[in-house]
């Protein structure tokens, strides 16, 4: 997908531009490339992104540690402001004060919007937090005669200590 000169989608037909997504995108790790739409409006002082895209990739179990494929959809939206002066954010140290109403994504008006990366982002805000491979998923059992095998021999003083003080787990 090539970046988008942000200038160029005023002289489009109706403001807009539509791109279609059939690509492996980079540092996202899928079985299958991402297949969907993009579609990108100049509203004068915003750009408007929808997009609805989907890919399968493969996540590792919390629970069993086994590898499993999800299917990720990305089916959004969003408002991207236009700004002059957001250029001039390489002025100010990385470290400010940020008042409430200027956390918007914003892009410079003369400047590029790059699907691939917008679409990227969007992926990884759809992963599962939890990454459980099934409802009835169990972590592994660990039977007590393991457990006394997996234990680091440095620490075999303090469990002779547990033993005598008769302590249990």
């Amino acid at each position: 997908m090539e970046t988008i000169y942000i200038p160029h989608l005023l002289k489009s037909l109706q403001k807009k531009q539509d791109i279609v997504v059939d690509c492996f995108i980079e540092n996202l790790d899928s079985l299958t490339p991402v297949r969907g739409k993009i579609q990108l409006r100049h509203g004068g002082t915003f750009l408007e992104v929808i997009a609805s895209a989907e890919t399968i990739v493969t996540l590792t179990c919390d629970r069993c540690l086994k590898q499993y494929n999800y299917k990720l959809i990305v089916d959004t939206s969003e408002i991207i402001w236009l700004d002059k002066e957001s250029d001039q954010d390489k002025e100010y140290p990385p470290e400010r004060e940020v008042a409430l109403e200027d956390l918007a994504e914003s892009l410079p008006v003369n400047g590029h919007f790059n699907p691939q990366t917008w679409l990227y982002e969007q992926m990884c805000l759809t992963m599962p937090l939890k990454q459980i491979c099934s409802n009835d998923c169990q972590a592994p059992s660990n039977p007590n005669n393991q457990q006394q095998s997996l234990i680091d021999s440095r620490w075999s003083v303090l469990e002779s200590l547990k033993d005598n003080l008769g302590v249990d787990q």
